[in-house]
């Protein structure tokens, strides 16, 4: 079988990593790292692969954003012109490896002992079939709730809220005081976002697990879910007016500049905090949203390794494997990202607080099993579901006439093709 096959270059061109005698490969990379610390990151990482002898393409796809991108690069690979690596995360990955097109990565893994470097819902999200077609770069921990500390100190807010009792007493005291309790952009995703750790503090990983990635009609129409709903909406009415369509790092400068008190945001969040010449712990503060301390929705950028004909090219893409997986590129690129690493037992001394407590965290719900993925940024869902899960909680945030019965009538709808 042509997988056996490859998987035997693999460990060939793995092998070759090693030593010094290296024969020159292309390895041509889509990708959207194009700004500030992630494009540092991927001079660095074109800096690594020309030190042994290769050269870097970037595949480039203007207009239209991923699914321009997505439609060219299905175009280019069923063409047979596949390039060596494309940032591709969750179902995805699973769905280009059902075209039979990505390559096997499973020599490697086994050298690297990638199976013990990562957790195993991790794992399983970059392998089809058992076998890996995919390497993961980093975690972005999603439940987080961002806060001014100045604003919480005039609201006389005296500690960040661990429930959603205490959360909503805060957003009074925020109010009262004069500032926007809750920054929020009102675009789909936005509004998942705070929708999922709003089910994940009020139900835990149980319900979040059945509701939002197993689809579970009982869990979509429990009491749970419907007190979920009502928090959600009630979070709503300590937003702005002008909240709607409102990108999300624009909100994020709602909290730096001190005209809101929090946001519910992906720890993406923190490179804008520390952009602006700001410190975790001072300036801004970060915990986990309400009620979801011991819970941690994950985010994760990867990327699938195609099938490639030429051997150059293929020992360039193992290269590149190796490089993404290993201790100093995890470390270099998400010092820069805002994200952590998302191998297991890394040394994070270099590290921010906030991203020590994400670390901290990550090891924890991953030996617990309360490592779950996000389904606001395409870790759970095929794209499809994901965009009718998203439409219907928009729907629900965005029109007060609709009842928590029509909004959860709305999911078990969309949610109905996974029912058994």
């Amino acid at each position: 079988m042509y997988f056996s096959a490859l998987a035997r270059t693999m460990a060939a061109a793995f092998a070759l990593c090693a030593s010094a005698a290296l024969h020159a490969g292309e390895v041509e990379v889509l990708h959207y790292w194009t700004s500030g610390g992630e494009a540092k990151s991927v001079a660095e990482l074109k800096d690594m692969m020309g030190k042994r002898g290769h050269t870097w393409k970037d595949f480039t796809v203007t207009g239209g954003g991923g699914q321009n991108a997505m439609a060219v690069l299905k175009q280019r690979v069923l063409a047979g012109n596949a390039p060596a690596a494309a940032n591709i995360k969750g179902p995805a990955i699973q769905e280009w490896a059902e075209l039979n097109v990505l390559t096997n990565l499973d020599a490697m893994a086994s050298f690297e002992k990638w199976d013990e470097a990562l957790p195993k819902v991790v794992a399983d999200q970059m392998k089809y079939k058992g076998r890996y077609v995919a390497v993961p770069v980093n975690v972005h921990r999603v439940n987080w709730l961002w806060a001014n500390s100045a604003v919480l100190k005039k609201a006389g807010v005296a500690a960040l809220p661990k429930t959603y009792d205490e959360f909503f007493a805060a957003a009074d005291k925020i109010k009262a005081a004069g500032f926007i309790p809750v920054a929020h952009g009102g675009q789909d995703w936005q509004d998942f976002t705070v929708f999922e750790s709003v089910v994940l503090g009020v139900g835990g990983t149980a319900l979040y697990d059945k509701a939002l990635v197993k689809l579970d009609r009982a869990a979509m129409t429990s009491d749970e879910m419907k007190k979920a709903l009502e928090i959600f909406r009630r979070i709503k009415s300590y937003t702005d007016a002008n909240s709607n369509g409102r990108d999300w790092n624009v909100t994020t400068e709602m909290v730096i500049n001190g005209k809101a008190g929090f946001q519910f945001m992906g720890d993406w969040a923190k490179g804008e905090f520390l952009a602006a010449g700001q410190t975790p712990g001072k300036e801004f503060t970060c915990s986990a949203a309400p009620g979801t301390a011991n819970a941690y929705t994950f985010n994760v950028d990867s990327f699938a390794m195609f099938q490639l004909k030429s051997w150059e090219a293929q020992k360039a893409q193992g290269y590149l494997a190796y490089l993404l997986m290993g201790k100093e590129f995890q470390e270099k690129f998400n010092l820069r990202k805002g994200s952590i690493p998302v191998r297991l037992g890394m040394n994070m001394e270099k590290f921010d607080d906030c991203a020590k407590t994400s670390s901290k965290d990550f090891v924890a719900t991953s030996a617990s099993g309360a490592l779950v993925p996000s389904v606001a940024h395409g870790m759970a869902l095929s794209s499809s579901q994901q965009a009718a899960m998203r439409a219907a909680v928009s729907e629900f945030w965005n029109n007060d006439k609709l009842s928590v019965s029509e909004a959860v009538a709305k999911l078990v709808a969309v949610s109905a093709p996974k029912q058994k």
